[in-house]
């Protein structure tokens, strides 16, 4: 089955203070991953729904 959705979590990564991001082809995936990201005190992580875009053919 072809979807026209992925998702991204963007996420702080408390081990080194940087932003990151990963993606992910299932919603429950993406929600689980942020939900252990997010456990420390000053953690945080977000889920985006990004639309797929249609490819172009090639003349």
């Amino acid at each position: 089955m072809e979807t026209n959705q992925y998702f991204e979590v963007t996420y702080l990564d408390t081990d080194c203070n940087r932003i990151r991001t990963e993606t992910f082809d299932d919603a429950s995936d993406a929600e689980r991953f942020a939900s252990r990201r997010a456990a420390d005190e000053y953690a945080w992580a977000i889920v985006d729904a990004v639309p797929v875009r249609a490819r172009r053919k090639a003349a």
